[in-house]
């Protein structure tokens, strides 16, 4: 097993993520966007890109860093940390790792944000049904609830025979209410858009889904590791009958278990993104133990962060409801717990229950 512990690069890249997003996202403006058309930060969005850190794992000769998932998934972790409301996860995960599987490299160079075109809640260890057909160059259908579909330049599209890019501006794309308004959803619907072929088959949307559930574990990890630190604090700010009530030993207990929780979920998300960066052969078994535990871990932490800052909690005023938010939201996201243990107990040959 390679080593899990951050390496001096990913600490330096952690502070210099946390630092722009403290100062360009704070929770109050994150907060504020939820309430507009925009479907991303786009000035957020530019001021990541012109760091470095939306093409990380994009060879050096290609306009990339040539870094790996490795330091993806931690600016992923700050990510989750900050809920920005920016297509990482969508165009800087999942789309770069398609067009990385399809060798595909006019989009690579181009720096553009290209958006795989699927359910958001996308099982990557089941077979996927394509639900757009195409023919003579184009491409007819409709896919529903895509992640960031509206702030995308250029869609992926999984069809029959291959994936397929085409002009954002070419599909028509429909917003649809999402629950996390950080991460929009829409649907998007193709009538003889142009398209190009940039992979045959489907290896190309396999490795996608794998990589991209791998570090969305990260995501959440960053979220979990929020909510408790800002939980603690708070109960020892707040004081009732003359004491915090983090002194209070039924809280202790209840952080002490979420602390275990958030640790194990460490391990678990580096451990995944370790696999995705060194094309390990247990990358499928990794991302399932990893979603299988993170998501939970991170609803778990974000309820625990309403609940324990009391009244203020379930306020508009306070940030916790986006976190609970997000964690919901990520919670399906490629794949919803069951559904990686069940795909778990598959691939370690598990028998089935009694």
């Amino acid at each position: 097993m390679s080593d899990l512990l951050y390496s001096e690069i990913e600490t330096d890249l952690r502070a210099g993520v946390r630092e722009l997003l403290d100062d360009k996202a704070p929770w109050n403006d994150v907060l504020a966007g939820t309430e507009r058309d925009e479907p991303l930060d786009a000035a957020l969005w530019q001021s990541l890109t012109d760091m470095g850190v939306t093409a990380l794992p994009v060879p050096e000769d290609r306009g990339g860093a040539g870094a790996t998932w490795r330091e993806t998934a931690v600016v992923a972790e700050e990510i989750g940390r900050a809920v920005a409301p920016v297509p990482f996860l969508t165009g800087a995960v999942l789309g770069v790792a398609a067009l990385l599987a399809a060798d595909d490299r006019e989009l690579l160079e181009s720096g553009r944000a290209a958006v795989l075109a699927v359910p958001f809640t996308t099982d990557p260890h089941a077979a996927f049904a394509p639900t757009v057909r195409a023919g003579d160059g184009t491409l007819t259908g409709a896919v529903t609830s895509v992640a960031d579909g509206a702030a995308a330049d250029v869609l992926l599209v999984p069809a029959a025979d291959g994936l397929y890019a085409v002009e954002a501006a070419d599909a028509a794309r429909t917003p649809v209410v999402s629950l996390d308004m950080t991460r929009r959803l829409c649907d998007v619907t193709f009538d003889g858009a142009p398209a190009r072929r940039v992979a045959e088959g489907d290896a190309a949307l396999r490795t996608a889904l794998l990589t991209g559930a791998a570090i969305l574990a990260s995501e959440q990890l960053g979220l979990a590791e929020r909510c408790l630190e800002s939980t603690v604090a708070y109960v020892k700010a707040r004081y009732q009958f003359g004491r915090p009530v983090g002194s209070y030993q039924a809280l202790k207990h209840r952080l002490a278990d979420l602390w275990t929780s958030v640790t194990q979920a460490r391990a678990v998300a580096r451990h995944a993104a370790s696999c995705a960066a060194t094309g390990d052969p247990d990358l499928p078994v990794a991302v399932a133990v990893a979603q299988a535990h993170c998501s939970a871990v991170a609803v778990k932490a974000a309820e625990e962060c309403v609940q324990m800052h009391g009244g203020i909690g379930f306020t508009w005023e306070h940030p916790a409801h986006l976190y609970l938010k997000r964690a919901k939201s990520a919670a399906l996201a490629l794949g919803a717990p069951d559904r990686h243990r069940a795909a778990l107990a598959t691939l370690v040959d598990l028998p089935p229950a009694p």
